[in-house]
């Protein structure tokens, strides 16, 4: 039997809020959700589905309607051209990614993922009964993997390198340069299958996201993951979706049919308003984002010991903060991320993640999906306990 403990990222989360309902006043840096609200005119869309009556059983892979939005979204935004028959809607992009996971992996076969990586990769391939084969990406290099690593992880044994750009948590934004030279070793590794997650995908610093099914010999190897959860901020809507190979999206659909059948009627209805309109509330929201994340830059910048690499997409940052490795507070000795992470949850009263739960022992996943205010006030906090450990 298969046992997991619970997602880092829901456990500070729940943590949190037990203080809080204790009277604590806590900062939430924990947060993997955008902190705004669904935009008007999705919420319309939303609205006008209920009063028509959208509240029946859907088609297992998702209205006919919805997945040519979605291919119209991904001609739009990638110039990737897909049919409605290679798309399946889920409930949300992790149920997309279980979907596709287990569609592909057999017992014993082996998934590169390269650190640090979102949580629930690595528990996905144990549930297929696959094995992970980690790739140790560096600050140095700004949190991506070279070719030549990639190459030295291939195995005959390997079926399925997972990955993310814009990454979370290191906020790691391959360019179209640097996503070539991995598809180059993926040529000379032809039964090899790509999921690039790109959830963050809109939510990036850079001229705009680039993924790795643009090259004509990855297309037909490469699922896309995205959703609506970061970039609409409809996070609790759950509705995400693969663009893949014929195959395996008819795969994905057969193993969906029997978990959970068709997504929700409504937020199907509202992903087709949010896919097809202009983008003005998203860039609106990524660029108080962008201002968030330089002035996160700045205050990280003042806290000694901290080093970090400059997230280039995502709302996250991710400094390495094993300086405090060792130190104390005369109560408390820290050990590791996992303890510093609870030293400032207990002692700074702020909600941060350990960078173990993403692969990397060394750092803490610090979110600005917050407002500036609790921003300033939560490094504030973090930046006086922290000088109070020697």
């Amino acid at each position: 039997m298969l046992l997991f403990n619970e997602p880092e990222t829901l456990r500070m989360a729940k943590l949190g809020r037990e203080l809080r309902a204790q009277g604590i006043d806590i900062i939430d840096l924990s947060l993997g959700e955008p902190d705004f609200d669904t935009p008007q005119h999705i919420k319309d869309a939303a609205k006008k589905a209920i009063d028509d009556n959208w509240s029946h059983y859907t088609p297992v892979a998702g209205y006919l309607e919805l997945r040519e939005a979605i291919c119209y979204k991904l001609k739009r935004d990638s110039g990737l051209e897909y049919t409605p028959d290679q798309v399946v809607v889920s409930t949300g992009a992790k149920h997309s990614l279980a979907n596709t996971v287990l569609s592909i992996i057999n017992k014993g076969d082996e998934v590169i993922i390269p650190t640090p990586f979102w949580v629930t990769y690595e528990a996905l391939v144990q549930l297929a009964e696959g094995t992970v084969v980690k790739i140790r990406s560096s600050l140095k290099n700004g949190y991506k993997i070279t070719p030549e690593q990639l190459e030295a992880a291939i195995t005959p044994k390997t079926r399925l390198f997972m990955f993310s750009s814009p990454c979370n948590p290191s906020g790691a934004v391959y360019s179209k340069q640097e996503l070539e030279g991995l598809a180059e070793v993926f040529r000379r590794h032809p039964n090899l299958l790509v999921i690039s997650d790109e959830i963050y995908e809109y939510i990036n610093f850079c001229d705009r996201t680039e993924s790795i099914a643009q090259f004509d010999w990855m297309k037909d190897r490469t699922i896309i993951v995205n959703g609506l959860s970061k970039g609409f901020a409809m996070t609790g809507w759950r509705l995400g979706y693969i663009a893949a190979p014929k195959e395996i999206a008819k795969a994905s659909e057969k193993l969906q049919g029997q978990f959970t059948s068709g997504t929700n009627a409504v937020a199907q209805r509202a992903a087709i308003t949010a896919l097809t309109a202009p983008l003005d509330a998203t860039k609106a929201m990524v660029k108080e984002f962008a201002r968030r994340r330089e002035r996160v830059l700045e205050l990280m910048r003042e806290i000694p010991g901290f080093e970090f690499a400059m997230p280039d997409g995502a709302f996250y940052a991710f400094p390495c903060v094993d300086a405090y490795f060792g130190k104390t507070d005369g109560e408390e000795v820290i050990k590791n991320a996992d303890d510093l992470a609870m030293y400032l949850l207990n002692k700074a009263h702020v909600s941060t993640v350990t960078g173990s739960a993403f692969g990397d022992k060394q750092c803490l996943r610090l979110s600005f999906a917050n407002s500036m205010e609790n921003i300033e006030k939560g490094f504030a906090r973090i930046k006086e306990a922290l000088a109070k450990l020697s």
